[in-house]
């Protein structure tokens, strides 16, 4: 029982850094360009983990191999879906970052439906629905006042929260072969890789090597990318490695919403953005509606609780 509680506490911890990584993504999104961003961020999270391995005061335990297995997660997370968060960001607010990344839950539970024939409720398929109706809401009643770009933005942000969702399902499986150190380990390898590589090769064709350290010049972007590369990269994924490697999936994706509010309050307090009414409403359908796609009947509930403990014992 004590464990469980460090497990939901370690959960909440993830909610908060994650839901306020939107704000410090925003913010260093002014002084770089996505990509660049993300290549920051990823050499610091993985310079982090890799010195100490490098050093061998982290014994990780991989082989060639192994580590050639867990290229799917790396792709998924963090690549593409740190990838199409930050673009997404580019072309709408932190809070509609916040709000979107909020439809993962739902996304999780379709997935499983699909991979791992888990059976669905008539509750939570309304509740998918409810969800699915909020974010559509969202976007009829900006109406008018949305543009291209914005509808980029959005799309961005809702398939990075797609990307989240698969890859919960997918650290989920392989936490059953790997530990939370090998798994986060492979991510921040495969984000610097890709980033970096992607980033030194723009600014090789084009020349403007200056661009790429000129943003260092700026503290806000200093700040904001040691918080994205170090709290909400590196110690993230150790933190949802582990509590994936304890509880369900579907679990896990209800803190995404617990995230979603911190965004939400981020946004508006520190970055002075502006939050309608139809923001609320579609916010409070979505995450209603993950809530009720999570809520399971009695009998099954009771049957997991018991397959758990069998794990466990």
């Amino acid at each position: 029982m004590a464990q469980k509680k460090v497990v939901y506490l370690l959960a909440l911890l993830y909610a908060f850094l994650i839901g306020f990584s939107f704000l410090f993504t925003k913010l260093t999104l002014a002084f770089a360009s996505p990509v660049d961003t993300m290549a920051y961020r990823f050499t610091i999270s993985f310079l982090l983990l890799g010195v100490p391995v490098a050093a061998g005061w982290i014994k990780l335990g991989l082989r060639g191999r192994q580590l050639w297995r867990l290229l799917p997660v790396g792709l998924v997370y963090p690549g593409l879906f740190f990838g199409l968060q930050a673009g997404g960001l580019e072309f709408a607010t932190s809070s509609e970052g916040g709000i979107f990344q909020a439809s993962a839950p739902i996304f999780t539970m379709l997935l499983a439906a699909l991979f791992l024939k888990e059976r669905t409720t008539w509750l939570q398929r309304l509740s998918v629905a409810c969800s699915v109706a909020g974010v559509v809401f969202m976007i009829a009643m900006a109406g008018a006042k949305i543009s291209a770009s914005h509808i980029q933005g959005i799309v961005l942000l809702l398939a990075s929260a797609l990307m989240l969702s698969i890859y919960s399902v997918l650290a989920r499986s392989l936490s059953r072969s790997y530990t939370p150190i090998q798994l986060t380990f492979a991510m921040m390898l495969f984000g610097f890789v890709s980033f970096a590589g992607l980033s030194i090769g723009q600014h090789a064709v084009r020349g403007y090597w200056d661009a790429l350290t000129e943003p260092l010049s700026h503290p806000s972007f200093v700040w904001g990318i040691l918080y994205i590369g170090i709290l909400s990269s590196l110690v993230t994924a150790l933190l949802s490695n582990y509590i994936l490697s304890k509880i369900e999936a579907s679990r896990m994706s209800v803190f995404v919403n617990l995230g979603t509010l911190m965004a939400i309050l981020g946004g508006v307090v520190f970055l002075k953005e502006t939050l309608a009414y139809y923001h609320i409403i579609g916010a409070a359908m979505i995450i209603a509606g993950v809530l009720g796609a999570n809520i399971q009947p009695r009998k099954r509930k009771m049957k997991a609780a018991s397959s758990i403990g069998g794990q466990t014992a």
